[in-house]
């Protein structure tokens, strides 16, 4: 097949979304398929790269987003889909390019929506920040989302955390594909003495959040949680990994509340993520709108534990590897982690990762591809 993939919202700096687009496509290729990837970016391009063809449009910045592009020209997009003529299509943006569902029917292609998001979570927050009523969010949840079921053959959902929202709705047509994990690279034999005592002294715990620092992540609730333990009497010191909007506002705290925090940025090396993850004593994963999260799943593939925010879809993949606390402060979930014997929090978390793997993830999304339209339940 000549699977045509389109995404907005990606750059250089993407976490999760960019992760899962590069991993799939190289399954794709491996398994024989032609994989095409259609991103906005900041000029024209066309390359063949390891995970098949990549083509960049032109596409404009979206404000205060940190860099994102769009793919705008609905023109510009139709007349590239149609030249490459494809077998399959897969769409990861709910929002501005849902108007390929109605392309794809019109010229008799099999189109699969994945959704990355959560509407649900994500117009909670919005309406929580503009102190309107938050029975809103789920009527404009379930009228958006009602519209993306029909307007594609199928969506896949990453969790059954994912996947509520849809089936609120009465939508037969959804599929559950987990994502996955590069068992090879995060692992527990990444641990590095030297890193570990970069950031920290051998009496304090090395917290690390890795995530892009935008206002649905909540960034901020790693730096509670930090103030919390230490206010507690827990010697920790907190590393922040990721870029975005909200680092000046999060490095201006720090300072202010003499909070020791080091910003890292993004870390664009796979294995120096890797390294950094498996060196910590715990990963923060904080955000309330996570519908997988694959830096919590590459933390638990390094042999760390992750405490996560027990109103996303974390808790599902971390099991009991990891704790769900709601709220703004996971420090209870700190210390529940570190009241286990280190030597079996670790092997849990790496026994929790190895679950998934992106082998999986892509046979999985392939038999979507495949399927006749209906209820799915697809677990490679």
């Amino acid at each position: 097949m000549r699977i045509v993939r389109l995404a907005n919202f990606v750059t250089p700096h993407s976490g999760g979304l960019r992760t899962s687009l590069r991993e799939l496509g190289t399954g794709y290729l491996a398994a024989g398929h032609e994989p095409v990837l259609v991103v906005p970016g900041e000029a024209d391009r066309d390359e063949q790269t390891a995970q098949g063809r990549v083509i960049t449009l032109r596409g404009p910045r979206v404000p205060f987003t940190g860099g994102y592009r769009v793919l705008l020209s609905r023109r510009r997009v139709a007349g590239l889909l149609s030249r490459l003529r494809p077998d399959a299509l897969e769409v990861s943006d709910r929002a501005t390019l849902r108007w390929t569902g109605r392309w794809a029917r019109e010229h008799g292609v099999p189109a699969v929506m994945v959704s990355h998001e959560s509407l649900d979570a994500l117009l909670r927050l919005a309406l929580l920040r503009l102190a309107l009523p938050l029975w809103l969010a789920q009527a404009a949840g379930d009228a958006l989302n009602r519209r993306t079921a029909r307007a594609y053959r199928q969506v896949i959902c990453t969790t059954d955390w994912a996947a509520a929202e849809f089936g609120r709705i009465g939508a037969r047509n959804v599929a559950r594909v987990p994502l996955g994990v590069d068992l090879r690279i995060f692992c527990p034999e990444r641990f590095s003495e030297r890193v570990r005592t970069r950031y920290a002294a051998r009496h304090e715990k090395l917290l690390v959040h890795c995530g892009r620092l935008s206002a649905e992540k909540k960034p901020g609730r790693s730096l509670d949680t930090l103030a919390s333990l230490l206010a507690g009497g827990q010697a920790a010191r907190l590393v922040i990994a990721g870029d975005g909007p909200l680092r000046g506002a999060l490095v201006s705290r720090a300072v202010r509340d003499a909070l020791p925090v080091t910003f890292v940025g993004f870390l664009a090396g796979r294995e120096e993520l890797a390294t950094l993850l498996a060196s910590a004593d715990v990963v923060l994963a904080p955000g309330p709108a996570e519908t997988f999260g694959l830096a919590a799943l590459e933390a638990l593939a390094c042999g760390t534990p992750v405490v996560v925010s027990a109103e996303s879809a974390l808790p599902e993949v971390v099991g009991e590897a990891g704790v769900g606390v709601p709220g703004e402060d996971l420090a209870p979930g700190v210390r529940a982690v570190l009241a286990r014997p280190e030597r079996a929090r670790r092997a849990a978390a790496r026994a929790q990762a190895e679950r998934y793997g992106w082998p999986a993830a892509v046979r999985g999304f392939l038999a979507v591809h495949r399927a006749p339209c209906g209820d799915r339940e697809v677990r490679a």
